[in-house]
């Protein structure tokens, strides 16, 4: 039976180098030590902000530039191998550090926001403060949202309770939890993570991929009770947040501070539902092409060309996605190949690791890190476009804005890693022009628009549900939550295809749930890349040069306004629209394709 790697038995130039953060174990402790004495050093501050207010804030920053490799090395360090015990309390000694820092400082905003709105606002027109002028303003937004000393200091100090939820989701879902192997056809066995789960659920054999999903659906099932259970508590502590800090909902709370209207979640959820019938005629085919009478949710992501595939070894992939991504720049260009060389990314799956991929740009001094769990096919390769754009999007933030300007809004987060993809794919198209390669290629952006726009809004449906019933204190179970979740896929999928029981248990394997409202960007992102994407191929330099002020403005302006630097604006639901045309007009090229085959 083969068995996933343990870390060391991967080459180490597929492996993050988290040495270019601390050169040794000892050189962080050191860190972390130094860390610890400038936490207490936050006491003799209070009650003094309104004496020097600009140093107050200065100092602030200045330690937060000192904290986050200490964060990020611990972290990076347990996503590598959530088994290790030293990576685990590293982490833990981290996630501590960060409640105190966040305890001790817990009066600095309330002290200046104590001060009168005309100091503020002359802090803001000071030249010398002009680093810092985004982050007053958003303070003074938040003015009505900020409680008093003694209760931001409370709040603060539950920090590292406040995150139990999402720790012991992790914990049980990486480490303790496992699942039967894969019976091959052969007789042989594989093992089966969540890591390695992509291949089986994409097999042309139909047995695999129900048993895939079954066994994968049934695993999570198994651990229900517990799940819904930590879920429900992280709900609740949304909602008690929210709450505190005057918010109408948990929704609100996420929203407002990023300057993003509750409209735009509505009107996602809105158009996706109006874009339905599209879905189900793509469903519908899906069901033709594969010759089924009944669609299952296990046949929605097997590729629809038959004996075609698209074998992407790592090296293979990365070299597609710098020849993909030529539009975007010489620069741009080395920076990836930088990457590729350089440390920045952990490639296969391997045991303990962490599932899934991510790319964390936090480092202002230090290259962003990319983790990946690479499977040989094209999904994989897009998976490394994706990240990569999201690292580039961190360091073009990071080289062209101070620490407070840096870091860009939850919002557009996910609107440079989908440039990325949708500029590659043109690429492709034009690549491999024999008629089984574009049928694939578009059977894959079609994919996207359903896994991304669609899937993603489902679950940003859920999550409202989850985070309603909560308020309105209906009691969230294992039960109640798969009920709502059973329900969401009947809308979604239940005209063209059998939604199976097991499937309501999907929603206990998706960790985005305790980041609260954060999956829905994954669809306006898309929206946003799709016509990004058309403007960079379409305009050439003059896209790009506006594509770059986009990436380079960090959180210096709202994020509604910096996507207007490039030429979208996602206040209005138009976009969503062109980007279902897309979709419809890509399904159409599909069938026109299949019908050259």
């Amino acid at each position: 039976m083969a068995k996933l790697p343990t870390r060391n038995e991967i080459e180490p130039k597929y492996r993050w180098d988290l040495t270019h953060i601390f050169t040794s174990q000892e050189e962080w402790e050191k860190a972390l030590k130094a860390c610890e004495e400038k936490v207490k050093t936050f006491a003799d501050y209070e009650g003094k902000v309104a004496e020097d207010p600009r140093a107050a804030v200065r100092m602030n920053y200045a330690f937060q530039d000192e904290l986050m490799p200490v964060i990020e090395y611990a972290f990076l360090s347990r996503e590598g191998d959530n088994g290790d015990p030293q990576a685990q309390a590293m982490f833990m000694r981290a996630m501590g550090l960060i409640t105190q820092a966040e305890a001790a400082g817990a009066f600095l905003e309330p002290e200046l926001l104590e001060l009168d709105d005309a100091v503020l606002l002359g802090m803001i027109d000071d030249p010398e403060m002009a680093d810092y002028d985004a982050y007053l303003k958003g303070l003074l937004r938040q003015k009505p949202h900020t409680l008093s000393k003694a209760e931001e200091r409370l709040l603060a100090s539950l920090g590292e309770v406040m995150s139990a939820p999402d720790n012991t989701y992790g914990a049980l879902t990486n480490v303790d939890m496992h699942f039967p192997d894969m019976e091959l056809p052969d007789g042989s066995k594989e093992p089966l993570t969540d890591g390695t789960w992509g291949p089986f659920r994409e097999s042309p054999d139909r047995d695999l991929r129900k048993q895939s999903f079954e066994k994968i659906m049934l695993g999570y099932g198994a651990f229900g009770t517990t799940i819904a259970s930590t879920y429900a508590a992280s709900v609740k502590k949304d909602c008690a947040v929210a709450a505190a800090r005057k918010y109408p909902d948990a929704l609100a709370a996420t929203m407002d501070p990023l300057e993003i209207p509750r409209a735009v979640y509505d009107n996602l959820i809105a158009v996706m539902h109006e874009s339905l019938p599209v879905l189900q005629e793509y469903l519908e085919l899906r069901k033709k092409i594969l010759g089924l009478d009944e669609l299952h949710m296990y046949d929605l992501y097997c590729p629809l060309i038959p004996d075609y595939t698209m074998d992407m070894p790592y090296e293979k992939a990365f070299d597609l996605v710098l020849a993909g991504l030529k539009p975007m720049g010489e620069d741009y260009l080395e920076k990836l190949r930088e990457a590729r060389t350089g440390g920045w990314i952990d490639v296969y799956p391997a045991q303990g690791k962490s599932s899934g991929a991510f790319s964390s740009g936090d480092l202002r001094h230090v290259h962003p890190y990319v983790l990946l769990n690479h499977n040989d096919n094209l999904d994989s390769a897009f998976t490394i476009a994706h990240e990569l754009g999201h690292s580039m999007h961190s360091y073009f933030s990071n080289t062209n804005q101070p620490l407070p300007k840096a870091n860009y809004s939850l919002f557009v987060a996910e609107v440079a890693s989908t440039c990325n993809e949708a500029v590659m794919l043109r690429h492709l198209l034009k690549e491999f022009t024999e008629p089984k390669a574009q049928a694939y290629l578009l059977n894959h952006f079609l994919e996207q628009f359903r896994t991304t726009c669609f899937r993603q809004t489902m679950f940003a449906e859920f999550e409202l549900i989850a985070h309603e019933m909560a308020a309105k204190g209906e009691p969230l179970t294992q039960e109640s939550l798969s009920k709502a979740y059973y329900e969401l896929n009947k809308t979604y999928y239940g005209g063209a295809c059998v939604v199976d029981d097991w499937i309501a248990n999907e929603w206990m394997r998706i960790p985005h749930f305790y980041r609260a409202y954060y999956v829905y960007v994954y669809a306006t992102g898309l929206c946003a890349a799709v016509t990004l994407s058309e403007k960079i191929l379409t305009e050439g330099e003059s896209a790009v040069r506006d594509y770059r002020k986009f990436l380079s403005a960090g959180c210096s302006v709202p994020p509604i306004e910096a996507l207007k630097l490039a030429g979208v604006d996602m206040a209005s639901p138009e976009p969503l629209r062109k980007a279902m045309g897309v979709f419809r007009d890509t399904l159409a090229q599909f069938k026109e394709a299949v019908a050259k085959l």
